[in-house]
């Protein structure tokens, strides 16, 4: 069987979506499969305009028996436009979308997929209604076996913040840890770049980072909301990131069925006040009591080895599709569950 796995991270690499890109490169890999890359095309002038700027760069293949498309959100289902008759080369093709939310964002070209998957089940509805296609739901997942800590760190490092902190919280924090009265050090980013071909590179830094890190920031996207963008109670990246670094995970937890059944354990997170000042001196108590920490820490690396590794989404994503299981996968999984038992003993 030949298949082919179409994202966007060559083409484009953005810190925000790597996770998800890293999730093609597994699936490419275990499936031994044909990889795919493309962006928008520029210089489209009048004519983006008359067909929604979907004219993808060429991304040349002879076609096969199916074509999984790695979507970051609604939107880039459209990268298929980028393969010439498409439709016509591959048998059937899959989408994978994470930020399912932004309904707006899916374009006419979704009706041409045999099965697609959103991140959250409230999003299973539209694009099923709209667009008449077979619509599942799969969480997100991280690439546990590549970046979980394979031995103890000093964890020098008392706060860490990395994408979107809220202002108000952000201020208050700085203005306490950034004192030279402070014994505590809160870093925050930017940390590396947003874009461009150093990303990649600068993922190990990143997760570096993170294993000398105590505690990650993490807060919902209803919480000091900016402007009029689309929102939704998703469980992204951050937390699972910062969870399998062995951080201890403090901010505002979303309020969704999706939390609830990916962070079910007791006491994955730290709920902070409302109040920023007092979300302050929260942070100060927790970090003085580290042997607690400590227990939690392995608690939450070990369930999210156990439970949210990309090879977990890809036995289910087999199911749903009717693709055959990579031979190599069942030692992956064996792989993960060892390693979350030495985590536990760490």
């Amino acid at each position: 069987m030949k298949i082919s796995v179409l994202h966007a991270g060559l083409a484009e690499p953005h810190a925000g979506w790597i996770a998800v890109d890293e999730f093609g490169g597994i699936l490419a890999k275990l499936f031994n499969a044909e990889i795919l890359s493309t962006k928008k095309a520029s210089g489209s002038g009048l004519r983006g305009l008359f067909n929604g700027g979907k004219r993808y760069e060429a991304a040349k293949t002879d076609g096969g028996d199916a074509l999984i498309v790695i979507a970051r959100q609604p939107g880039g289902l459209s990268m298929i436009n980028g393969i010439k008759d498409c439709r016509k080369k591959f048998d059937r093709i899959f989408g994978v979308v994470t930020d399912s939310y932004f309904h707006a964002g899916y374009m006419e070209e979704s009706a041409l997929y045999d099965m697609i998957t959103v991140t959250a089940h409230e999003d299973v509805a539209f694009p099923q209604e709209k667009f008449g296609i077979r619509v599942e739901q799969m969480y997100q997942g991280a690439d546990c076996l590549q970046w979980a800590p394979r031995s103890a760190k000093k964890r020098e490092i008392d706060i860490i913040g990395f994408g979107r902190i809220p202002k108000n919280y952000h201020s208050a924090f700085t203005r306490t840890f950034h004192s030279p009265d402070s014994p505590y050090l809160y870093l925050h980013s930017p940390l590396g770049n947003l874009t461009g071909e150093s990303v990649p590179i600068e993922r190990g830094m990143l997760f570096k980072l993170l294993h000398r890190t105590r505690m990650s920031l993490a807060f919902n996207l209803f919480v000091d909301t900016e402007g009029n963008r689309p929102r939704s109670m998703m469980v992204t990246s951050r937390w699972m990131e910062s969870l399998l670094a062995g951080c201890i995970v403090a901010g505002k937890k979303p309020v969704s069925r999706m939390a609830d059944e990916m962070l079910f354990w007791p006491e994955v997170t730290v709920e902070l006040s409302d109040n920023p000042g007092e979300a302050t001196n929260e942070l100060k108590q927790i970090l003085a009591d580290n042997d607690r920490l400590e227990v939690q820490r392995r608690i939450n690396m070990a369930n999210m080895i156990r439970h949210h590794d990309w090879r977990h989404r890809i036995t289910d994503f087999c199911t749903m599709t009717g693709l055959p299981r990579p031979a190599t996968l069942p030692d992956d999984i064996e792989r993960l569950e060892a390693l979350a038992e030495q985590t536990m003993k760490n």
